[in-house]
């Protein structure tokens, strides 16, 4: 999946006969709109305070970079909460995440670029120094493409970039004499083997020794590619061509977007998520601005201001005039269908799509960028963070957060066009999170679920590389920075490419496809920068205006708007259409309805789409009431006070912790360890939580044991080595099929990983404290201090690993088969496959689900048309239903054979992989 990154830009138009003036007048845009200043109700802040949050960001950073280079270096990333770094092969496996590894200290040169933008020219250089000596680039693994190219051929020639800036100012890297730029052209020369296709699409993956195809490279037999994927290499590859004067790097990138924009769908001008790399078949045929698209965009407006060629910045034109027709919502961005652009292909936004309102302010349309920026915000204070996908109504869609950079890109690219102090509140507001719910003694760690406040052991290379950067720069004024970030271009993972590479080796032949197509319409292109009397009108409270109506839109209000009216559905006098709540299959009114939703006009069939999508969604969501939420095990003792927080799978028996406050103790190992017969150290575990091994014999013996011995409560610990949240699936611990009415004390559920954690703190500090709670309690940054820095910051790519559901039910521990993790035989759907919907089952008669107390809280008694349309059940990770028709809902199938293409459209649309 792609990262949008933040960069620079404008849509104004130099004619490439004359493309030296394309750094001029992309320069002066930017200072136009840095030297803009509105003050949007907010009071400006003082030079002293943002000094202390720039110094806080430094020190933040310097906790992420220390602890990586102590505990993990040369690994390529850091695990935060066991203090070790993350090998390929040596970890479970997380599917697609672990293709960005390569065995290449990753981190390390994700970040070369960020240490100079953070003044620390001196860890530059021992940094540069480290990268020549240790990294190789020849190692026997099969890596993406993408993330590549994106993070390490960009990492090498951000470093270089930075590099020769700092050798012609003549105090550091004297001795450098372009290595990292040699590194780079032999790592693409590496990728090159990958655009091996008939269409010039490049596989997915690539073994960095073997290449495409061979029996050794294990790869090459892949069929299809995400649009980003293939259209975020021309900054990245072009560069390398200008640098190098190897043409063929940037030739390759051309036709990789030359080829995804003849596909393009030809009436809506709109591209799919995934495509063919063989024949050029759309796969996926959803559209957005978010996961699998999102760089894509970037890369053309950027691809234009960095090489002038006229085509680009015609195709972003075209492409975003018809996002703005069709997905932006404002504020909210909505997926779509490529051939039936006013149907919406989904209910929720992924996290992703937070990059799009710094691209819109690159492009001069400020207002939409403020709007779904204070979406975004809004979403981010109630849950501290963005969670990975959340629904039109705002509630969590995917719960995790693995400390994505793009909505602070998007903040300080506001900031840089508006001058307004709001968002260096905002900035503020992410930094004060970070380190309250994020930061943990060997770094900061990703929110595995963000409304449990719960960390998994991750800390990705973008976040060195986009975080600590955008936050920096957001509070640095011009002397703070050696350099002039001007001159720069940033790429999607934050690198920085020299402007005057628009001058360079421009002997590359160029495709102008665009001209081709006679029917494009290029009447509303801005062949101009933007005239910033335009984007800022005279009114100080501009921007403060566009933000207000949007203030509440999480919380309190009922947002009017949001889903727009498809003129088509309601034409005068209509009647609303059948929701999928209300359907009942004994009513010959509601059997009629559906079967003209499958039969009649496209308005009818587009209806027919939008119930089917109800369908699903609450077919899931019936499942999902019978489970419980995860639950957290916070570690409150020193050194952590709170910093660690572990996922823990919860019990259909003992005390409900999300109807008592918690429950807080020591812990004490059971002696069995099992827990299967009366402890032989009652008093060890008296007035503790006690610590038990699973196995052997059920969960509720195990907890009538340890309560018998005057536990409070009890943690249950995998006994199953390795097994971990981040790779397995929660469960519920279930009763013995007595009653268990006295069992009164909380019991919780651990994988082996998770539980190391506790067992090895015991080890080193022999007193560890632990609060069991349904979420994680605020630290008290006044007992933090008193054992660190004043300063405790953190923050968070593809992750898509799911904590939630929660699906098996589980009773008997001692049934398992000894290497089986898991109590019951199946494991609920990965996220590649968590929104795959094999049908749906309409029953007699099918209610909404009864409103949790947050729902209701939400949606109060919104009665407007908007929210009737947006009223959907609540979505966290839908599992895959799999329910087949009843016996009185067997006719429907000949009305779903109508459906076939949008049916499949749907499923295709569900494997939806962040």
């Amino acid at each position: 999946m792609s990262e949008a990154g933040g960069g620079r830009g404008c849509g104004c138009r130099v004619p490439q006969r004359a493309s030296w003036s394309l750094v001029a007048a992309t320069a002066a845009l930017y200072l136009m709109l840095a030297t803009t200043v509105c003050t949007a109700g907010a009071a400006p802040m003082s030079r002293e305070e943002k000094q202390k949050l720039g110094n806080q960001v430094l020190e933040m950073f310097d906790h992420a970079y220390g602890n990586y280079m102590e505990h993990a270096y040369p690994a390529d990333e850091l695990m935060p909460l066991t203090c070790r770094g993350r090998v390929r092969g040596q970890e479970p496996s997380r599917g697609d995440v672990d293709d960005a590894l390569g065995k290449f200290s990753l981190t390390l040169i994700d970040s070369l670029d960020t240490l100079v933008v953070l003044n620390k020219t001196k860890e530059f250089e021992d940094a540069v120094r480290k990268v020549l000596r240790d990294v190789n680039l020849d190692n026997d693994v099969v890596v993406s493409v993408f993330e590549t190219n994106i993070r390490v051929l960009g990492g090498l020639l951000g470093g270089h970039s930075l590099a020769i800036m700092l050798k012609e100012k003549g105090e550091y890297m004297q001795w450098y004499n372009d290595e990292l730029l040699q590194m780079a052209k032999q790592l693409g020369y590496k990728l090159l083997p990958a655009f091996n296709t008939t269409s010039g699409l490049p596989y997915p993956r690539i073994n960095l020794k073997f290449g495409i195809r061979k029996p050794e490279a294990r790869t090459g037999t892949e069929t299809d590619t995400c649009t980003a994927c293939a259209g975020t290499l021309i900054l990245e590859f072009a560069a390398l061509s200008r640098f190098t004067g190897a043409t063929v790097f940037e030739e390759y990138a051309r036709k990789a977007l030359d080829f995804l924009w003849e596909k393009r769908q030809r009436s809506s001008n709109l591209v799919g998520v995934t495509i063919n790399i063989h024949t050029g078949d759309w796969v996926r045929k959803d559209s957005g601005v978010g996961a699998g698209i999102d760089s894509y965009y970037e890369y053309l407006l950027k691809a234009y201001v960095l090489l002038g060629d006229d085509s680009f910045l015609e195709r972003f034109n075209t492409h975003y005039d018809a996002i703005m027709r069709y997905i932006s919502q404002p504020p909210l961005l909505l997926d779509v269908h490529i051939h039936k652009p006013m149907l919406n292909a989904r209910t929720w936004m992924d996290a992703l799509l937070a990059f799009f309102p710094g691209l819109q302010v690159l492009k001069g349309d400020i207002r939409p960028a403020i709007e779904t920026h204070e979406m975004l915000y809004q979403v981010i204070k109630k849950h501290n963070f963005l969670p990975e996908a959340f629904t039109t109504d705002f509630r969590v869609h995917w719960a995790q957060h693995p400390l994505r950079p793009e909505f602070a890109e998007s903040t300080y690219f506001l900031y840089k066009a508006t001058g307004d102090p709001y968002y260096l509140e905002v900035g503020k507001t992410l930094i004060e999170n970070l380190n309250k719910y994020a930061r943990v003694p060997c770094g900061f760690a990703a929110m595995k679920d963000v409304r449990t406040g719960s960390h998994e052991d991750r800390m990705d290379s973008f976040f060195l590389a986009e975080m600590f950067k955008y936050l920096y720069l957001l509070f640095a004024d011009k002397e703070d920075i050696i350099f002039d970030i001007e001159d720069y271009i940033f790429t999607t993972e934050a690198h920085l490419l020299p402007l005057w590479l628009s001058t360079t080796n421009r002997n590359i032949s160029k495709k102008n496809t665009t001209s081709e197509y006679t029917e494009l319409d290029d009447s509303n292109f801005d062949w101009t920068c933007p005239n910033t009397q335009i984007l800022f009108p005279n009114d100080p409270l501009y921007a403060q205006s566009i933000r207000e109506p949007l203030k509440n839109v999480v919380d309190k209000s009922c947002p009017r708007g949001i889903i727009r009216v498809r003129e088509e559905s309601f034409r005068s006098g209509a009647k609303p259409p059948l929701r999928a709540r209300d359907f009942m299959a004994t009513n010959p009114e509601h059997l009629e309805i559906l079967k003209k939703m499958g039969a009649a006009s496209s308005v009818d069939a587009e209806d027919g789409l939008r119930f089917m999508q109800e369908m699903i969604e609450l077919s899931s969501q019936q499942q999902k009431e019978q489970q419980l939420p995860p639950r957290a095990v916070q570690i409150i003792s020193h050194p952590f006070f709170g910093r660690v927080v572990l996922t823990a799978g919860p019990a259909q028996f003992g005390l409900d912790l999300s109807k008592h406050k918690e429950t807080r103790g020591f812990v004490a190992s059971s002696k069995p360890y099992n827990g299967c017969s009366e402890l032989t150290n009652p008093e060890a575990v008296m007035g503790k939580i006690a610590l038990i091994q699973r196995g052997q014999c059920m969960f509720a013996e195990k907890a009538r044991n340890i309560q018998n011995a005057g536990a409070i409560g009890g943690i249950v610990i995998d006994d199953n080595e390795g097994s971990s949240s981040d790779t397995a699936p929660l469960f519920q611990m279930a009763g013995d099929g007595k009653d268990t009415d006295d069992i009164k004390i909380p019991m919780l559920f651990l994988f082996s990983k998770e539980g190391s954690i506790i067992l090895d703190a015991i080890r080193e500090h022999e007193q560890v404290e632990v609060l069991l709670s349904d979420k994680a309690r605020d630290r008290d940054p006044e007992v933090e201090n008193e054992d660190q820095p004043s300063s405790e910051n953190d923050s968070q790519n593809q992750s898509a690993e799911q904590m939630l559901p929660l699906p098996q039910t589980v009773g008997l521990a001692d049934q398992e088969s000894p290497g089986n993790p898991l109590e019951s035989p199946s494991e609920p759907p990965s996220p590649a496959d968590s929104e795959e919907a094999a049908g749906f089952a309409p029953s007699e008669q099918i209610s909404s689900p009864t409103e949790t107390q947050e729902t209701a809280g939400l949606d109060g008694e919104c009665t407007d048309l908007d929210n009737q349309l947006q009223d959907q059940p609540e979505t966290e990770e839908d599992p895959s239903p799999n329910v087949s028709w009843g016996t009185k809902a067997q006719p429907m199938d000949s009305i779903l054979a109508d459906w076939n293409e949008d049916i499949e459209a749907f499923e295709m649309m569900e494997k939806d992989e962040l």
